[in-house]
């Protein structure tokens, strides 16, 4: 099936230099397509004219084709050949490379992992261009992570006495091998005061050492320690404390205030703030289990977020943005976690993005990286939507 065309259509030669990117601080607005990013300016603005001019300057010839080329090849998943053309241009005596390709070139070690090549670009590229590097971010996919230990979890029933200080140590030393611990607590009852301020000591503990500590099924121990305390009946400290934290691990804000408030009554001292500890999944009476969203269907504080590698003709993440969009104005597109967007991709998102703005609308996509922005502008998507580099 033949793959329609949006925008310009790479030459595959040399094409004439045209203006810059005018840019601001680590950003840059993409302006009418020329065939080549040359040079960025990066110099400080005037307060009052908004982004600054950028300087047109002559480049030699082949620097446009080995943008668009090298900006196709990795659409496409040719990670390899694009790396090797940019490497090319760099590497080539009589070519003055802007720093456009600079960047293409660090962000693919950025995306492909490769810190030892990227480490041997950045020094270049400071001195060429007289100004920091990018930092190094590992960017890519399937970076091994040391296996963290999963921890079990650790049922408490029947009766715990003051005594029980040895089983709650052997819970937190489990806690401390593998960094976390679930106590089941579901089934603990008669729990007197004494064995409330040993449980609080552990917790505690585990706490100041920065262990996350989930406590599940909190609900009958609850109710069972609601019945003990009293407003004005100073008695029970540790139990007080105890519900008050079981509360926390609940989710239970309300009721948690307001214990608080008797308890400062009753003890005449502050409380323990509310930290609002997460409940888990599924495991607390009488609550609904926790789901994690979609981050491509969150909107997150200030917009829509794309991640991953966009392909295909039917792509999800762009429907579900264009439903996002339908009822907003003005919309900010997070591509921090945005790896590359394919020719077909990138020609539904011109089209979602051009019926946009002629509705009026605003879309900023910001944080892309420089391989995925330079295929937006082969595809003349800079044209209907504000761009922004990631630093």
């Amino acid at each position: 099936m033949a793959i329609p065309f949006f925008g310009r259509k790479p030459t595959g030669s040399a094409a004439p230099a045209g203006k810059e990117p005018s840019v601001k601080g680590d950003s840059f607005t993409l302006p009418p397509p020329p065939t080549e990013l040359s040079e960025l300016d990066f110099a400080a603005t005037d307060a009052g004219r908004g982004l600054a001019e950028v300087e047109v300057q002559e480049v030699g010839a082949g620097i446009g084709a080995a943008y668009e080329e090298a900006a196709v090849l990795y659409a496409n998943g040719n990670v390899a050949e694009a790396e090797q053309v940019l490497v090319a241009t760099l590497d080539e005596p009589s070519s003055n490379p802007g720093e456009g390709l600079w960047m293409m070139l660090l962000d693919l070690y950025r995306l492909t992992g490769k810190r030892q090549q990227f480490e041997s670009r950045v020094l270049d590229y400071a001195t060429r261009f007289e100004r920091s590097p990018p930092p190094w971010v590992d960017l890519s996919v399937g970076v091994a992570k040391p296996a963290q230990p999963r921890p079990s979890t650790v049922s408490l029933a029947g009766s715990l006495s003051a005594q029980a200080e040895a089983q709650l140590r052997q819970i937190a030393v489990a806690a401390r091998r593998t960094g976390s611990a679930r106590i089941d607590v579901g089934r603990l009852k008669g729990l007197g005061d004494g064995a409330c301020g040993q449980l609080r000591a552990v917790l505690d503990e585990l706490a100041a050492e920065r262990i996350k500590v989930s406590l599940v099924n909190v609900g009958p121990l609850v109710d069972e320690l609601g019945k003990r305390v009293e407003a004005g009946r100073a008695e029970d400290r540790d139990t007080w404390l105890l519900l008050l934290e079981l509360l926390q691990h609940s989710g239970d804000e309300e009721r948690f205030e307001n214990l608080a408030i008797d308890y400062a009554i009753t003890f005449e001292e502050s409380p323990p703030s509310w930290k609002g500890l997460p409940p888990p999944a599924a495991a607390i009476s009488g609550m609904k289990p926790v789901t994690t969203p979609d981050p491509a269907t969150t909107p997150e504080q200030d917009g829509f977020a794309l991640e991953g590698e966009l392909c295909g003709a039917s792509n999800d993440a762009l429907k579900r943005f264009a439903a996002y969009v339908a009822d907003r104005r003005e919309v900010t597109v997070n591509c921090t976690q945005l790896r590359r967007l394919d020719f077909v991709c990138a020609g539904q998102l011109f089209n979602i993005l051009a019926t946009l703005q002629a509705q009026g609308k605003l879309v900023g996509l910001r944080n892309v990286n420089a391989m995925v922005a330079a295929l937006l502008r082969v595809m003349s998507v800079d044209q209907v939507a504000h761009v922004t580099l990631r630093s």
